[in-house]
Parts: structure tokens; C-alpha cells; sequence
């Protein structure tokens, strides 16, 4: 099959043996997969996976790896043992984990479980979900990213008197402004310093955006929140000094959800965390159930995830994507079409 394959720091497209399915494992054909900014991270940061001990995510510079976890495919075979319930044709995407006999894999983040950024993939049966809707799948494909947000809003369980801020305007931060929106909390505060962004907040459904490099984002918080709303804030940049910063400049009592997580870590002054009596929470991925009603809202056309597309490549226009992708000013998601 064709790929976009990394291998010693770099991305080129060429051909590579498909995958085989194994026990319980669909062979699925992308239809459509987004670049996210982990890939990204994973790409660029190979030291950071040297601190996961769990096998999910290995980065082997001399070793084909083939990234991409957020995909919608179509279902072209079946391994050993497959209840084979999804037919052959049909549309599926699934959480990004892949059941191996030597253990769960990140799909996409693995030599052992190659992504969508290859013509064809492995995916685990039991938690592939069929795509209920006509939306194309460069749309469906986004579902994965939605539901990081997505849970993270959820988890934050926003009480009557809480104002959420969201720092940065990235997929993920997009994802939780749309959530936070369809459970009716605000006014939402998005900040980011690139325009686009912001612009793409308020069609996700935030109600104020700023300039952090022109307004404070805890003054135009508060001024939107009123004076007896508590501050709920969602970090999503994932640049070292940004939760930091977070730290020193928000109010007594706020809480704070860090989903950003820079490979390469942070200094946290902790020391005015305690004295401001912080609660931060960080990351962890989505639960199945929150995946699941991500996946949902996004194929019912509920969340209108449009705001967030860039444009499509090939598998030859991947190494030119991922560039794009790093630029600030770059749409949230780009969709690599490998067909096209």
C-alpha cells in the first residue's frame, strides 16, 4: 500500500506491506484522516516517549512508523476471531487504540499499529463504531479530535455560578467551546493571538474572544462573567510557559483543566498555586462514553464541526501539511484524503 511514512524525523510518502489483522482486528481502508497536533508532538519529540512505559506510544527512529488517529474508514476485512458484525463497505471509525497480543497500541503512534495516513489500517473490532450519517468523512474524520474537548468539558462539570475561559483556540479548544455551549454554560471566553482563531471560537459558539496580547484574559473574563461568577479555565496550547502563566495570572480559587501538555514539559510556580488555592487537573484522554457522544454529535450534524476544516491533501502532500500544521495562524485541521 501507499503511506506517508516517518522514519528518522522525517515524513515522505512511498510504498510500504499492508497491515495483516490479526485476532479480533478489522482491516479497514482511510477514507479520510486529520493531522492533529500530537502527531505533531510525536514527530518532533521522539525523547518524550521515552517516559511512557506502557508500549502504547513507541517512536523507533529506524523504523517505519505511519501516524494519523482521527480517520474515518471503510471496513475491507476481517481478522481470526472477529464477530465480523460491520459488513464489508462500511463506514466506521473507532477511539485510537488498537488491541494487540502484546497490548493496547495507540494507532498511529506505534510501528505495531500504523494510522490513516496509509491507504489501508488495523482496527479493533469491539470498539469500532459505525458511521450513522451522510456527512462526508472529512468531516466524520474530526469526531476523535472533537471528543477530547468534548470530554474535558464534560469532566469540568461547570456549576451554575462557574464562567469557563478557554486559553487558545485549537482544535481541542475549539471542541470544548462546542461542548460547553450545547450543555448551555457560559459566556464562554475564548483567547488566542492569531485573529483566525478567534474568529473560529465565536462560530463554535464562544460568546467573547480576546487578544491576550492586547487584553488580559482574566479582565475581559470577568468583565463578561460578572462579579460573582468563579473562573473555570481550560488550557489548550501546550506550549511550556502557558499553564504557567495561567498560574500567576488568574484569580483565587479558579480551576483549572490543563488538556495543552507540552512534550518537553514546564516549570510551575506551585508555590502560588497553593497560596491561591488552585485545583488543576490535567489532561487524560476520553472516556468511551464521552467518545462515544462526541462521535455522535459530530455524524448527526448536531455540532457543526464545518468552522474547523482546512483544506485536503494526498498522501504526497502530507511533509507539506504537517509544516502548515505548525503555523499558528494554520486552520485547526487539515484532512489527509489518501485516495485523492
Amino acid at each position: 500500500m501507499r503511506a506517508a511514512v516517518l522514519r528518522g524525523g522525517t515524513v515522505e510518502a512511498r510504498i510500504v506491506d499492508d497491515p495483516v489483522p490479526g485476532p479480533g482486528q478489522l482491516l479497514v481502508r482511510s477514507l479520510a484522516c486529520g493531522i492533529c497536533a500530537s502527531d505533531l508532538h510525536f514527530m518532533d519529540h521522539p525523547e518524550a516517549g521515552a517516559d511512557d512505559d506502557s508500549g502504547m506510544s513507541t517512536y523507533d527512529q529506524d523504523v517505519d512508523i505511519v501516524m494519523g488517529h482521527e480517520y474515518c474508514a471503510e471496513v475491507v476485512g476481517y481478522g481470526p476471531g472477529t464477530e465480523r458484525r460491520i459488513p464489508v463497505g462500511t463506514r466506521v471509525s473507532s477511539l485510537p487504540v488498537l488491541n494487540t497480543p502484546a497490548g493496547r497500541r495507540i494507532i498511529g503512534q506505534n510501528p505495531e499499529s500504523p494510522g490513516g495516513f496509509g491507504e489501508l489500517f488495523l482496527l479493533t473490532e469491539a470498539i469500532t463504531r459505525v458511521v450513522v450519517s451522510d456527512l462526508p468523512s472529512e468531516i466524520v474524520c474530526v469526531a476523535d479530535a472533537i471528543s477530547v474537548g468534548w470530554s474535558t468539558a464534560s469532566r469540568a462539570q461547570l456549576a451554575v455560578r462557574e464562567a469557563p475561559l478557554v486559553i487558545g483556540c485549537g482544535a481541542i479548544a475549539l471542541s470544548a467551546i462546542g461542548r460547553l455551549k450545547s450543555l448551555g454554560v457560559g459566556p464562554i471566553v475564548a483567547a488566542d493571538l492569531v485573529a483566525s482563531r478567534r474568529a473560529t471560537a465565536l462560530a463554535m459558539g464562544a460568546d467573547v474572544v480576546v487578544d491576550p496580547g492586547e487584553e488580559s484574559p482574566y479582565e475581559a473574563w470577568r468583565n463578561a462573567a460578572g462579579p460573582q461568577a468563579s473562573c473555570v479555565v481550560f488550557e489548550c496550547v501546550g506550549v511550556p510557559g502557558v499553564l504557567d502563566s495561567i498560574i500567576r495570572g488568574c484569580e483565587r480559587g479558579t480551576r483549572i483543566f490543563s488538556v495543552g501538555g507540552p512534550p518537553e514539559g514546564d516549570h510551575l510556580h506551585t508555590l502560588t498555586a497553593k497560596r491561591k488555592g488552585l485545583n488543576i487537573q490535567f489532561g487524560g484522554g476520553p472516556s468511551m462514553d464521552h467518545w462515544d457522544e462526541a462521535f455522535g454529535a459530530v455524524c448527526s450534524g448536531s455540532l457543526d464541526v464545518g468552522p474547523m476544516l482546512g483544506h485536503t491533501v494526498g498522501l504526497g502532500g502530507v511533509p507539506a501539511a504537517l509544516d502548515a500544521a505548525r503555523g499558528a495562524d494554520g486552520p485547526p485541521r487539515i484532512i489527509v484524503v489518501p485516495g485523492s
